[in-house]
């Protein structure tokens, strides 16, 4: 038998294997063990199932969670940028445990003065700071609560202890299970400027006016559960928020040329707005475009306004689990009315004029483009309005409403990336209505849970607002820098929030792509789909867990993912499957004018050694020549050549042979082994497009499962009927493999480019700026008719 050749794409290279290797494949011939076993299940790391959790992912039959309702009356003082407050919380105990004392979250004490966020801190000096790096650095701005009293329902005071972003309110009695227990908390804070990313106000120079954007203003329970008791873990300022659902009815009083915006649906409509905003508001509900409640010029208008009476706007929202809301007097209001598996939801903006042309033009519409489009990938949107602010904050999430930023220039110019962000970051925060206002995960513990899964359901509904959207997340390509990036830098997406590296790309970017890549490469679209919605429905308005997530997804496809979970969410493994080599095969026919003939060409087309090709000018005459008596049989015997022996050999093996193993030995078909290796540690599935001899394609999606008896190294034959002259893996970039110059075989270069540039080169202006040098901007359209 001819020994192996390496593979070469030439004409007439190929290595002649007998069919008889190939007649059994030998099921166990890899079964040598790398040394880890990546296809452990996960059952030793997730937690044991009960009544409450079950080892499908769904809520148990004894499954319960906590409620806490609210009644809150809120002040704002515009001349100090301050708020106070009051208000009555009602606190049901479902829970089997008796409960000897509450946890309440204080998380606007992360800006308080003795502030463990700012103790914490990592900071460090460099040659040259900014003036805003310096302010941080010396701030003594207090913004955490002055909590004035807490009392029980009788006006007692109540004994607490404060631990900074938490305070324990201590009960006069036990709480029972089925027990509500009611008490009252009194507040006041100073609101920040730029000192916190998720809520604050923005000054406006040109006409002395302030936008502000509230949340986190009211001390607000913690979350009581089954799976942990009290999360009361500090709020740090990275990991958000975990709270339980309720009832909320709050009473805003601000000054009275202010507009308010905010989670759930205005209860004092009469009072607050004009009739000419009543009637828009009512138009709205059935338009087909955005239409204009309060539109440019009367916002325009009433920044000039001063008032010193004020108003009392009052809104209601059941079962969320937060409220937040926004104030200004610069407000353009717009709003369009959908309608969701029947149920109306009114979607709407808020936004000063500096927002505009953009905002007019798009905030709307991508709130509502968000509401439909999650709503078709996880659950029907139930609550009545959904709603984007535009202000300080660059995007924040709260339940109906959300805080987003992205602003063009002020001549109304703008980039194609600040167009781009401002419909990406409305997408994101209002998402999040779903991840984890409605699905309400721990987002103090699990980052990913809320963050990755929305950028998921981002990305695919990026997809479906434009084609070709250029989407930051999601495709596997755009993960790789990171994943490349040193093992020092990076931490395995089960990391606690507070302590992630590389916030963006662990909580976001990673379990994003690598739910794309479930669907798209893994599981497919139907499987992917119908397993994700199952979880969406089975922990709407509960408390999910990464195993609930885990578990359900399995569950629902009969798709056994444990080393999916166990390589994307607890390792920092990276993909890089390499190609190592491939030896190409056909069978042999066993008809030796065939073969000989073969091998004859073979030995023709070969050239002779560098040695043989010297030694025929250096050596004239060999001793054989000199003396033909030494010449024997052997000397002019050509094994090639087909005797009557060998014919009648291939004739009684014909004979031996079934029909059916004749026609396979005339069969053309080549035989292709290709050596695979896991350089990165994460097992992928092995995707592999052949380019034929005829310049056709051919792709082959090998599940992961090819790697579970070796993680680190397999091979893997391919038949193919038409020659095969190149073999790559990964062709689209599914995978997100990090290193492409070993994924094709002939080998061929990743392609690169690098970029010439002159130092501190003045930007250019964006395109728009260009184009409309020269030609005036179109007025605005009529309230009714929506914006332009």
């Amino acid at each position: 038998m001819p020994s192996h050749i390496p593979f070469f794409p030439r004409p007439g290279l190929v290595a002649l294997l007998p069919l008889a290797l190939l007649a059994a494949p030998a099921a166990h011939a890899q079964t040598t063990n790398s040394g880890t076993d990546k296809f452990a299940q996960l059952e030793t790391l997730l937690p044991t199932p009960n009544s409450y959790r079950t080892a499908s992912g769904a809520p148990g039959r004894d499954y319960w969670q906590q409620r806490a309702d609210y009644d809150i009356k809120v002040t704002l003082d515009d001349a100090k940028q301050a708020i106070s407050g009051r208000e009555t919380i009602t606190y049901t105990n479902r829970s089997p445990d008796t409960l000897p004392y509450l946890w309440v979250q204080l998380d606007q004490n992360v800006l308080a003065k003795n502030s463990m966020t700012t103790a914490t801190e990592v900071t460090q000096l460099q040659d040259r700071m900014s003036f805003n790096a310096l302010e941080i650095l010396t701030s003594d701005f207090d913004g955490g609560f002055k909590i004035e009293s807490v009392t029980g329902a009788d006006d007692k005071a109540l004994k607490t202890v404060i631990n900074h972003t938490m305070m324990r309110v201590d009960l006069p009695a036990p709480l029972r299970t089925g027990q509500a227990f009611a008490f009252n908390v009194k507040w006041r804070y100073n609101i920040n400027g730029q000192q916190n990313k998720r809520n604050g106000y923005e000054y406006f120079p040109e006409d002395k006016n302030y936008l502000y954007e509230i949340a986190q203003f009211y001390p607000r329970m913690a979350v009581y559960s089954d799976n942990q008791g009290w999360q009361h873990k500090q709020f740090l300022g990275d990991g958000e928020f975990t709270v339980p659902f309720g009832d909320y009815r709050v009473s805003i009083t601000a000054p009275a040329d202010h507009v308010v915006g905010a989670t759930g649906t205005l209860q004092n409509a009469a009072q607050v707005l004009t009739a000419t905003q009543q009637k828009r508001l009512a138009q709205a509900k059935t338009a087909k475009k955005p239409v204009l409640i309060i539109t440019q010029a009367e916002a325009t208008r009433n920044e000039s306004s001063r008032a010193t009476a004020t108003k009392t706007w009052t809104y209601a929202a059941q079962n969320v689990r937060d409220f937040a809301w926004a104030s200004s007097r610069k407000f353009i209001w717009d709003a369009l009315g959908v309608v969701q598996r029947g149920k109306p939801v009114m979607c709407m903006s808020y936004y000063p004029k500096e927002g505009n042309p953009l905002w007019g033009q798009y905030s709307t519409e991508v709130v509502a483009h968000t509401i439909k489009t999650y709503s078709k990938f996880t659950i029907d949107y139930q609550y009545p309005v959904a709603i984007s602010v535009h202000g300080p904050v660059g995007g924040m999430e709260y339940p109906m409403i959300s805080f987003n930023g992205r602003r063009p220039e002020k001549d109304g110019t703008y980039s194609a990336a600040v167009k781009y962000g401002m419909i990406s970051v409305i997408t994101h925060e209002v998402g999040h209505n779903f991840f984890p206002m409605i699905i309400n995960s721990d987002e103090r513990q699990w980052t990913w849970m809320d963050e990755g899964l929305n950028s998921f359901v981002q990305y695919l509904t990026e997809q479906e607002w434009e084609r070709n959207y250029p989407s930051r997340r999601g495709e596997p390509a755009g993960i790789v820098d990171y994943m490349r990036t040193d093992n020092s830098l990076q931490v395995p997406i089960m990391t606690n929030s507070e302590s992630l590296l590389q916030f963006g790309n662990n909580g976001y970017g990673k379990p994003a792509t690598a739910l794309n890549i479930l669907r798209e490469t893994v599981m497919g679209r139907e499987l992917f789909d119908h397993a994700f919605k199952t979880y969406a429905q089975r922990w709407a308005y509960k408390h999910p867990t990464p195993a609930d997530f885990f578990r359900t997804m399995e569950d629902a496809s009969a798709v056994d993912l444990d080393w999916f979970w166990r390589g994307w969410f607890y390792t920092t493994d990276r993909c890089d499957l390499s190609l190592e080599s491939v030896k190409a095969y056909t069978a042999s026919t066993r008809d030796p004018a065939v073969e000989n003939a073969r091998s004859q060409q073979q030995r023709a087309a070969a050239p002779a050694s560098i040695s043989a090709q010297r030694n025929a000018a250096d050596i004239p005459k060999t001793l054989v020549d000199e003396k033909p008596e030494l010449k024997d049989f052997y000397n002019g015997f050509d094994p090639l050549a087909v005797t009557p022996a060998d014919q009648q050999r291939y004739t009684a093996s014909l004979e031996a042979l079934s029909p059916a193993q004749r026609q396979r030995l005339s069969d053309t078909q080549n035989f292709y082994e290709l050596s695979l290796r896991n350089l990165g540690g994460l097992v992928m599935p092995v995707i592999v497009q052949m380019t034929f001899a005829d310049n056709t394609q051919e792709t082959q999606t090998i599940p992961a499962e090819i790697w579970r008896r070796n993680n680190a190294q397999v091979t893997k034959v391919i038949v193919t009927k038409k020659p095969v002259i190149r073999f790559v893996l990964d062709p689209f970039q599914q995978t997100a493999d990090t290193d492409l110059s070993n994924n094709a075989f002939p080998r061929q270069p990743a392609a690169s480019r690098f970029e010439l540039f002159q130092q501190q080169a003045p930007a250019a202006p964006n395109p728009m700026q260009q184009a409309q040098s020269a030609t005036p901007a179109p007025k605005p359209e009529s309230p009714a008719g929506g914006t332009k």
